[in-house]
């Protein structure tokens, strides 16, 4: 992931970090942050919130004021030191960890935005036995638009499942995550219409 952002292969100059359209289109953004907005308050008491994969933070500072404390967590460390000096504030704490390896810090919820689709199946199944630790999961996928083989393996890297007609899917094998509700906050069907980028809101047993 630190060669992604050193080469610049997701787009964005020289000069900062840019964890690519999905993080700065207004089109897919905005829906995005009014849906989990909508659920962030619809508590009485702010939920705690961990955001796995924070990348440059054009999504996750928009949440944090919603929530009582938000711990964003990127395996790259300059991008982790960039997002201290930038986005400074008591509700906010940022994080280098390896999600696959390292312990995940408490909250009440999880958000995972297009994180899981750039990682392999044998890592995903690490972070899958712990999202069990948490309540809620808000997981982000950019999965084909049609009939297709979920969760076939890749290397961990830029890439993702679409070449192979694929897509992370945590309620199949060979993850099948148990959980109690699950809910579709927002879908955004690219120009193609051969793909889509889909919010799930999971409650977890």
């Amino acid at each position: 992931m630190n060669q992604i952002y050193e080469k610049h292969l997701w787009g964005g100059n020289e000069f900062d970090f840019y964890s690519g359209f999905g993080s700065h289109n207004p089109n897919i953004v905005q829906p995005y942050l009014n849906a989990v907005i909508n659920f962030l308050t619809s508590f009485e008491n702010p939920l705690t919130v961990c955001d796995l994969g924070c990348g440059d933070f054009n999504i996750g500072k928009h949440l944090v004021p919603y929530t009582k404390k938000y711990t964003a967590v990127d395996i790259v460390e300059p991008l982790i030191e960039r997002n201290k000096k930038l986005f400074k504030g008591a509700k906010v704490e940022f994080r280098c960890l390896d999600i696959a390896k390292d312990k995940l810090p408490l909250a009440d919820c999880i958000i995972l935005r297009q994180v899981l689709q750039h990682v392999s199946n044998v890592e995903i199944q690490k972070i899958t036995k712990k999202l069990y630790s948490y309540k809620y999961v808000i997981l982000t996928e950019h999965i084909p638009n049609n009939n297709f083989t979920p969760n076939i393996d890749i290397i961990s890297g830029q890439g993702i499942r679409l070449k192979q007609n694929s897509g992370v899917n945590l309620l199949e094998a060979p993850f099948k995550l148990k959980i109690k509700v699950a809910k579709q906050l927002t879908t955004f069907t690219l120009e193609n219409q051969k793909s889509e980028i889909i919010t799930s809101l999971y409650q977890l047993l």
